[in-house]
């Protein structure tokens, strides 16, 4: 049986599959490949993600694959600053990429057409052309940016407040004109309906999943530390402020205080492009920045636990579900545990810095216990965050199977 052509719309080249921001785009872009013959148009924004694009064309019947410049482009999206628009917007505008989409909805008939991230709705047709749209706006981005401006100041505070607002009208219109609008929790799809104004079915959550076969503690790694204490690890791009934020409060107002009660303690902070910010934290005794590494299981499986400090987080951590898989435990801020419904035993939670710490400490402190927790947070994700039981809502969605009662997203 032919497969039916789709359109798949992405922010950024959705490879490689276990990284960071992609890992959504990718597993969605995997599932949709086995039951639709798909046509992806995605900007590539860093010119190391070009060795990529081999391995996106063969899950794919034909790739648009567009430069960007981050450079040029955030001077490029200073015009919504005059024509009232949100910056993220005129930063993914491209007349090339405009111009395939039209071609192809033209030449293969596309009837189905899903965007990852609201700002790549723009390419939506506007010429009346009977196409069913799905939109995965993941988080409420317009949110994260009012939280921004919360913890900058001006003329920071100002262009952040201005981009929620300007994002939130943006995203309310994306989703007035598409069939369904997808976020990642049930707690965002609810925010989101509250902040639109929009009391809609067509608003749902589907949840985040993890590849528990790839993150699995089963596997031998090489040991990637030298010889000392015990290794508390955070994991995440080193260059997305709200990461760069939790390591630095991390660092400066909670690891001190575990440093002072376990011995030998070193937090370890792994991830690409780290900012001088953070490349700075190495000035404090027991803290390692390592940049990009080739994979992060080495790491996770050889350190003692994990902890996402995170002050402002939306939607589900993937670094949580990771390092659980690979049977850690987790040590968190209430926002990193949002959309994830943790039984008790499994919530190690500090959103000030005396708690989170005699958090770590409690865990560091009993090798048994990290065990247990570690044990029981990997089969409580293979039992809920499979990314083959939390994609499967997609396909409703795109053929119009939802029921009256809409769709909830939880596995």
């Amino acid at each position: 049986m032919t497969r039916a052509p789709l359109l798949f719309l992405v922010h950024r080249i959705p490879y490689p599959p276990n990284k960071g921001d992609k890992i959504r785009s990718y597993h969605l872009l995997r599932a949709l490949s086995e039951r639709y013959r798909v046509h992806l148009g995605t900007f590539v924004d860093h010119e190391d993600d070009w060795r990529y694009l081999p391995e996106v064309e063969k899950l794919c019947a034909d790739v648009c694959a567009v430069r960007l410049n981050p450079t040029l482009k955030r001077l490029a999206s200073l015009t919504g600053l005059f024509g009232g628009e949100p910056l993220s917007v005129p930063y993914y505008e491209s007349a090339e990429l405009r111009t395939w989409v039209r071609r192809k909805v033209y030449e293969e008939a596309i009837s189905r057409m899903v965007f990852f991230s609201s700002p790549m709705a723009q390419y939506a047709p506007s010429n009346g052309a009977e196409v069913r749209k799905i939109v995965d706006f993941v988080d409420v981005d317009s949110e994260k940016w009012r939280q921004y401006a919360e913890r900058r100041s001006w003329p920071l505070s100002w262009l952040y407040r201005r981009e929620g607002a300007r994002l939130l009208d943006f995203e309310r219109g994306v989703a007035s004109s598409t069939d369904a609008s997808v976020f990642v929790t049930r707690e965002e799809a609810d925010l989101f309906r509250r902040l639109a104004g929009c009391d809609d079915r067509r608003v749902c959550s589907i949840v985040n999943g993890v590849d528990t076969s790839y993150f699995s503690p089963e596997r031998p790694y090489d040991r990637p530390y030298g010889a000392g204490g015990p290794v508390v690890l955070f994991t995440g791009m080193m260059n997305y402020w709200a990461n760069v934020d939790a390591v630095i409060w991390f660092t400066r107002e909670v690891f001190p205080r575990i440093r002072g009660l376990v011995e030998g303690v070193r937090f370890v902070i792994v991830g690409a492009r780290p900012a001088r910010e953070v490349e700075r934290l190495t000035s404090h005794d027991g803290v390692d920045v390592t940049g990009a590494v080739g994979d992060v299981r080495p790491y996770l499986a050889h350190a003692e636990l994990a902890v996402a400090p995170l002050r402002v987080a939306r939607g589900i951590q993937n670094k949580v579900l990771e390092a659980m898989a690979m049977a850690k435990p987790v040590v968190s801020t209430s926002a990193a545990l949002e959309g994830l419904d943790l039984p008790t035993d499994l919530r190690h939670v500090g959103d000030a810095a005396v708690a989170f710490a005699n958090a770590v400490v409690g865990l560091l402190r009993s090798r048994e216990e990290c065990r247990r927790v570690g044990a029981r947070g990997r089969a409580w994700v293979r039992e809920n965050h499979d990314w083959n039981r939390t994609l499967t809502p997609i396909f409703d969605l795109i053929e119009n199977r939802v029921q009256n009662e809409g769709i909830d997203g939880r596995a």
